[in-house]
């Protein structure tokens, strides 16, 4: 099975850590949020997966594309390239891969974290992943039967009649087929709120007695902004417990558990804890620090920190009394307090 991974877009609500990551490699504790996602599907799909591929932007540049193959090796999986210049709709992304449409495949965006079991039937024309939720009007959702088959879909609809929203997590057992049902929406213009949708080619296979399914993930966290990517990196950290490096130096300090601490950070005359990852190559002193993601090579000295997103390469220096809330900052910032 190929497994495609959509992942073009800016990720604009979470500037200005995404100015120079591209949210898909914001990291969350010990692993990026592509590779969550990844290490989700391989630790619970019942079918193997032979190449993974990536749909970016071209300005990612060539060292993002150098990370996600070398993501895709660490799964001892092929890893293939594929872009998408124009912010067109779900359906022109995947469509981009169409190299890779063929066979069994599985699509999930990397917008998202989310646990869920990949049991698949490879029996079925397709499975659509998906969550109760409160706001369904911001959403694709689908309408179902007793026995969860999709009866339609509809995008974003002002007055919903299902509250089952889809999660950007699809199966197709012929890609193929998928695959033309999302050209014909490209070669005919077909355009729902100005874009090329998924959920009108899944309608296309549904009436043409492709039957679909839908199967709910046991999790759903958003990475949308600061404060639900600060909320879903402690849910990660409280149920998949990552373990800290061991080249970590710890020097008069605490840690408070979940927290994550990554390779060559010193961390001196500090509390770190609960809810806090700190990236490789660190110093921390002087410092208490909660509910807080760190990324790389950052200084801090004498402050207390909290409910922040930390960019890579920053400083940040303050006094005895200085207390942060709620920072985010991208990275090479340099703050001085006092």
């Amino acid at each position: 099975m190929n497994l495609i991974i959509p992942m073009a877009g800016k990720g604009t609500r979470m500037r200005p850590s995404t100015l120079t990551t591209p949210k898909p490699l914001f990291p969350i504790a010990d692993k990026s949020i592509v590779e969550w996602l990844i290490y989700e599907v391989f630790s619970s799909s019942n079918i193997p997966i032979k190449e993974i591929a990536f749909i970016i932007h071209p300005e990612f540049g060539k060292q993002i594309e150098e990370e996600l193959l070398y993501i895709a090796k660490k799964y001892h999986v092929a890893g293939k390239i594929y872009y998408q210049e124009q912010a067109l709709g779900t359906a022109h992304a995947i469509l981009c891969a169409k190299k890779s449409l063929h066979g069994n495949v599985l699509i999930a965006f990397a917008d998202t974290l989310f646990k869920a079991k990949f049991d698949i039937d490879p029996n079925k024309d397709g499975i659509i992943w998906t969550k109760i939720v409160n706001n369904p009007e911001q959403y694709g959702i689908v309408v179902t039967d007793e026995n969860k088959k999709i009866l339609y879909f509809e995008e974003k609809p002002e007055k919903p009649v299902s509250k089952e929203a889809i999660i950007g997590i699809y199966f197709f057992k012929d890609g193929q087929v998928l695959q033309q049902e999302l050209q014909y929406l490209i070669d005919n213009d077909l355009k729902e709120k100005g874009e090329y949708q998924l959920t009108n080619a899944m309608g296309n296979m549904k009436n043409k007695a492709c039957e679909l399914y839908s199967q709910t993930v046991d999790k759903w966290l958003d990475c949308g902004n600061k404060t639900t990517t600060l909320y879903s990196h402690q849910i990660v950290l409280q149920t998949n417990a990552p373990i800290s490096s061991n080249s970590c130096k710890i020097i008069n300090s605490k840690i408070i558990p979940p927290s994550y601490i990554a390779d060559n950070v010193m961390i001196e005359n500090s509390t770190i804890g609960p809810g806090v990852s700190i990236g490789p190559n660190s110093q921390i002193k002087n410092a208490r620090i909660e509910n807080s993601i760190l990324m790389k090579s950052i200084l801090v000295n004498n402050v207390h920190i909290q409910q922040s997103i930390i960019g890579s390469f920053a400083h940040i220096n303050g006094n005895s009394n200085s207390t942060i809330l709620h920072l985010h900052i991208s990275d090479y910032s340099q703050i001085e307090i006092g």
